[in-house]
This record gives C-alpha cells, structure tokens and sequence, in this order.
C-alpha cells in the first residue's frame, strides 16, 4: 500500500514529478495524459453537466442539467440539478460536508420524492467525491487520504479515507493512460427508503481538451445487479474551472 508523505496535501502550487513520484506507474502516466503535471494543483472546482436520469431500467431517461462544486482541504460537495419528467419540473440536490451527505429530489419544487441520508449515505457520497477526484480533478489523486494497490500494469485500487470513513474502487486504465472506469462496491442505490448494495461503475469515453486538461467527455453511471447492469444515469461535461475563490459562476 502506497501513500504520499503528509506534507503534500494541498499547497497551491505547480504539480511537478516528484509530487506524484509515490504514485502507481499507471496513476502517474495517467496524470501525464491528463496534462495535470506542470499545471497548479487543484483545490477545488466548478463543473457542469448536462444527461438524462431515470430511476427503473424500463423508464424513459429524463433530461437534466447540473452544476457542481468540490473543495479538498475540506472534503465537500454541492451538486445542484435541475431536470423535468412528464412534462413536470424536478430538482435534485445532492450536499456533502464534515463527513455527512444528504440527498434530495423534489417534484414541482416542493414534493420532496426523495430523502436520503445517515450513515449508508455519507459513505456512498464519499465514493462519488473520489470519483470526481479521478475524473474531474486528476491533479487532486496526489491527496495524502488516498492509499493505493496495484493489482496489475493498468489496474489499482484507490482506498480513500476521509475522517471516519472509508471507501475503495478499482480503477482501470487502457495503454493509451486514459482512465477507462471506476467500479466501487461502496455506493449504495438508494432513494431513501431502501439502500441496495450493488457494484457502481462508472465508464467513460471521448477524452477531450477541456480548460487546459485532457479529459473524458462522456461517462455513464451504472448498477451491476444480480439480473444485469442497470444504466441510470448518462452525462456528458460542459465545462470546468478550478481553483476558484468560493462559489464563483
């Protein structure tokens, strides 16, 4: 198991080779492709999505459109989203923040249809914050709180650690250093009412130049279930900043 020294958490500097010399061979060729070494180290980030969501494998995909912000120093995340289904509107608002995530989808903007939270929840929402460090913010995969296995030349596991909780994926990467996808056994389906223990993946695909970084463009999230993969959700990145001061447009 792997782990950087603790004085490379998070001073905002240039990444150079040495801050990523402790990471997996294929972490660091993939930090490399994303054009991450060289550029500042991340802090933090606005990103915006645009998709469709559907809650069972025979429903229609509603569209959507989300807006994100993630913090580091402070393990945090704010997804905001904004959808309709049968011609009705919805919001979603997914908050993570001091190690506790609530998760709430709202009809009509009062109905509240989904009311997730409590342990089982903090911990899936810790699974989509490393998520987002994978994808989103590659520069941020040096954090002293991730622990890392290599299983083989393009396949690791990522331990992640954030106060009391603790999460692990398997990432998996192709001989180009793209980083292909992200399965987790850590992240519940949930609406609340119920949390289902399933394998999480998140596959991805066109990697893009998108504000400096090379970057997926495409990513598809995904149950794997006793009785087949179930796709719920399916999203493609709009934009990205980093290192923003605060909650900036």
């Amino acid at each position: 198991i792997r782990r950087p020294p603790s004085s490379t958490l998070f001073p905002y500097t240039t990444l150079f080779r040495s801050d990523i010399a402790h990471l997996p061979a294929v972490v660091q060729k993939y930090l490399y492709y994303t054009k991450s070494v060289g550029q500042p180290k991340v802090k933090n980030f606005r990103a915006e999505f645009s998709g469709g969501m559907r809650g069972k494998p025979e429903d229609d995909y509603m569209k959507f459109h989300s807006v994100q912000y993630n913090f580091y120093e402070k393990p945090s995340r704010y997804f905001f989203m904004e959808a309709s289904k049968m011609g009705l509107p919805a919001t979603g608002l997914h908050l993570y923040q001091n190690e506790r995530a609530t998760f709430e989808v709202k009809m009509l903007n009062w109905l509240k249809v989904v009311d997730a939270k409590g342990d089982k929840m903090n911990q899936a929402e810790t699974v989509t914050l490393f998520n987002d460090m994978c994808f989103i913010a590659p520069a941020t995969l040096i954090d002293r709180r991730i622990f890392w296995e290599s299983i083989d030349d393009t396949t690791v596991r990522g331990i992640y650690k954030n106060g009391n909780i603790s999460i692990s994926a398997v990432l998996f990467f192709n001989d180009k250093g793209e980083l292909k996808n992200f399965i987790s056994n850590d992240r519940y389906e949930t609406d609340g009412n119920y949390y289902n223990s399933y394998p999480w993946a998140t596959p991805v695909e066109d990697y893009k130049m998108m504000n400096g970084y090379f970057l997926p463009g495409k990513a598809k999230l995904i149950y794997r279930k006793p009785d087949g993969d179930f796709t719920y959700g399916e999203m493609e990145y709009i934009s990205v900043k980093y290192n923003l001061n605060g909650f900036e447009d």
